[in-house]
């Protein structure tokens, strides 16, 4: 790992966090810029995880997710069942960044 001279550290993400940042900005109706911004990461990052994941650096096959191959459910139950899900992930990413954050504030920092 390289010497950084000027202290400033950089956040170091889970690879499930990654994993599920990436699933999230393929599904259609969202953008990589509106993910990036839900989950405070520069939509360059988001970008270059995507691009990983494409490689299948994550441990994942190099094939987008199922979520942007998948045909359009034909009732809405289906996809309401589907946004639930969506949604339900979301709310329990949303409840552990204030831990998060608690965490990245309670370490000592370099200057």
């Amino acid at each position: 790992m390289p010497a950084y001279k000027s202290g400033k550290k950089t956040a170091e993400y889970s690879l499930d966090f990654k994993r599920k940042a990436v699933e999230w900005s393929f599904q259609s109706h969202r953008t990589v810029k509106s993910v990036a911004e839900a989950l405070d990461i520069h939509p360059f990052m988001l970008s270059k995880w995507r691009r990983a994941y494409l490689d299948g650096v994550f441990g994942m096959p190099k094939v987008p997710p199922k979520s942007q191959n998948k045909p359009k459910p034909q009732d809405g139950i289906s996809t309401l069942k589907q946004r639930i899900a969506e949604l339900e992930e979301e709310n329990d990413i949303l409840k552990k960044w204030p831990r998060f954050q608690a965490e990245q504030r309670r370490k000592p920092s370099d200057s």
